[in-house]
């Protein structure tokens, strides 16, 4: 009979947790190339990218969860536009729904991911135990969460922002002023970002 000591067991359970993370593409991994963030979107194309109905996307702008944040010209409300940024956390606050998280713990997260640079969103996995929720900004940090809990699931916000590349890609957009963009997406990393990805592929 094997003694398997509680090191090695500890190894193995770590090296069972980094399997099953890459499996479900957790790993914070993902090399996105973003979409033009200079084009805003109408509620009926947010609503089929992000995969939500008009009452839902109307709901959720009335109580402030998730608003189109690019003003248009005329300044009336209904010619506010969604930006890239908007429509990837609307698939989010979806899928967070659908997997049973409270409206509150979702709240919070989307305050949370507001902070963010539309730039870093793409290495961000979200993970929770159903309760909460947990940003996890690197491999180690998911491989920790899934060794400590029962039942711990993930959302890549790489994947998702993939998926939405291919969905926006067949979808009108209108394209934005510098001005329309900035405020649209106010965080100056964002820009430091983008250059350096075209660095990388000019």
């Amino acid at each position: 009979m094997a003694v398997i000591s509680g090191k090695q067991k500890a190894s193995e359970h770590r090296r069972s947790a980094v399997r099953l993370a890459g499996e479900q593409g957790l790993l914070c991994e993902e090399d996105v190339v973003g979409l033009p963030m200079d084009v805003g979107y109408r509620g009926p194309a947010a609503c089929v990218a992000a995969g939500i109905t008009y009452r839902q996307l109307d709901y959720w702008a009335r109580t402030h969860l998730v608003e189109p944040s690019v003003s248009v010209p005329d300044g009336s409300p209904g010619h506010r536009l969604y930006s890239f940024r908007d429509i990837l956390i609307l698939k989010v606050v979806k899928r967070l729904l659908d997997t049973g998280i409270s409206l509150q713990q979702i709240r919070t997260a989307v305050e949370h991911l507001r902070q963010r640079a539309t730039a870093d969103l793409a290495h961000i996995t979200l993970m929770s135990d159903g309760v909460s929720v947990y940003e996890c900004t690197s491999p180690d940090e998911v491989v920790d969460l899934l060794q400590g809990g029962q039942g711990m699931f993930g959302i890549a916000l790489g994947r998702v922002w993939r998926e939405l590349e291919g969905t926006l890609g067949e979808l009108h957009g209108e394209p934005l002023s510098e001005e329309e963009r900035r405020a649209a997406d106010p965080h100056p990393a964002d820009e430091l970002a983008r250059r350096r990805r075209q660095r990388r592929t000019g």
